[in-house]
């Protein structure tokens, strides 16, 4: 099964729209030249709609950081899928920071992805352990518990694209080795088999995530289930996510 790589760029609460504009301008063109590479950027809420625009025409793919489950109503300060629509293809569910900040359990992004993928849009649901989880040994149970939670009734999963973020390694410029990885990875694959059959779970894209860098990806996208990354600090550097998404094309291409 071939699955085209995937890079994806979280911006996290980084970005002016000037600023977000400026770091398109200065990749867009690039971007589109690399070949055999799907790149999706997702900038804060305020840059969608502009870069929807800039973007318009270009093979890039957009992403929003979150949302809720409900398509309108009286949820002050939330975006609903219905207000995605059309400006995005992607939302990112379920990460870490949403879990750890603000309390984010397996229930309500089992909600928030059953809404995106009723609405079209393609869910980067991201599952991870933390470092006491690791250290007692408990990382492989606990990225099982978050991704059945994540898609209980989901009977369909769509444009599904999970991501593996050891919670431990996010901005802390410790990566788990690419062969931990692969080893959830491969746990992630065989779970989703069990839940969609071996052909839905070969066709879906793995990514990993957790201080991805231009420096250190090369290894983690080797290895066989492994389709790309989920890019934070360094996506918000033209040259530095231009190399990651790269790299990613000159290996897969091999």
């Amino acid at each position: 099964m071939t699955r085209k790589p995937l890079i994806a760029g979280n911006w996290k609460m980084n970005t002016t729209l000037p600023e977000a504009l400026a770091l398109v301008g200065a990749m867009k063109e690039r971007l589109v030249a690399i070949p055999g590479v799907e790149a999706v950027l997702c900038p804060p809420f305020i840059s969608l709609s502009a870069l929807a625009g800039v973007l318009k025409g270009f093979p890039i793919g957009l992403g929003a950081q979150n949302m809720y489950f409900q398509e309108k109503g009286a949820y002050t300060g939330e975006v609903s899928p219905l207000m995605l629509r059309g400006l995005c293809q992607y939302v990112i569910l379920g990460h870490s920071e949403r879990r750890h900040y603000f309390g984010e359990a397996d229930e309500l992004i089992n909600k928030k992805l059953k809404a995106a993928l009723a609405w079209g849009l393609k869910p980067i649901l991201c599952v991870g352990e933390r470092l006491e989880e690791k250290e007692k040994g408990q990382a492989e149970a606990v990225v099982e518990r978050q991704l059945r939670g994540a898609l209980v009734g989901a009977a369909d999963p769509g444009g599904l694209v999970v991501a593996y973020e050891p919670v431990w390694a996010i901005g802390t410029g410790r990566a788990a080795t690419p062969a931990d990885a692969q080893a959830i990875m491969g746990l992630i694959r065989r779970l989703l088999a069990q839940l969609y059959g071996n052909d839905k779970a070969q066709a879906l894209r793995l990514l990993y995530g957790g201080s991805v860098t231009k420096e250190n990806v090369a290894p983690f996208l080797k290895e066989q289930d492994i389709d790309g990354a989920l890019v934070g600090g360094a996506s918000l550097k033209a040259e530095d996510f231009l190399g990651i998404v790269e790299q990613a094309s000159a290996i897969r291409s091999r």
